[in-house]
């Protein structure tokens, strides 16, 4: 049965941290009991790959930390509404490929309404 238990990291409190100052506040809230993911030089080596394989924006860094954090912690799932750098087909592929020259399993990497239908 896989786990659907909430967890964020560092990456993840930086980004629901912007934005209107009430909603944000509600959102940090709403996540303060979440486990906080480790980052370590293993998943930071695991994004470059990433980063560097999937070819996504400077700017969008942390859209393969988010990938490579939930791999190395052997997450089941990673939800996201990013359909051009996480929930793709095509970056779907590339994460399994580069876990499968790790042997790391690779979470199911989903949108919400994805989620929804497991």
């Amino acid at each position: 049965m896989p786990r659907l238990d909430p967890f964020v990291s560092q990456f993840v409190i930086n980004e629901i941290s912007v934005g209107d100052t009430m909603a944000s506040k509600e959102r940090i809230h709403a996540s303060a009991t979440f486990p906080l993911l480790e980052m370590n030089p293993d998943v930071a080596n695991l994004a470059t790959r990433y980063f560097k394989a999937i070819q996504i924006p400077k700017k969008a860094t942390s859209d393969a930390f988010h990938l490579a954090i939930a791999t190395w912690h052997g997450l089941d799932y990673v939800v996201s509404w990013n359909c051009t750098h996480i929930a793709s087909g095509r970056v779907r592929a590339i994460v399994e490929r580069i876990n499968g020259e790790f042997d790391m399993a690779t979470p199911v990497i989903c949108t919400p309404e994805e989620l929804m239908e497991v």
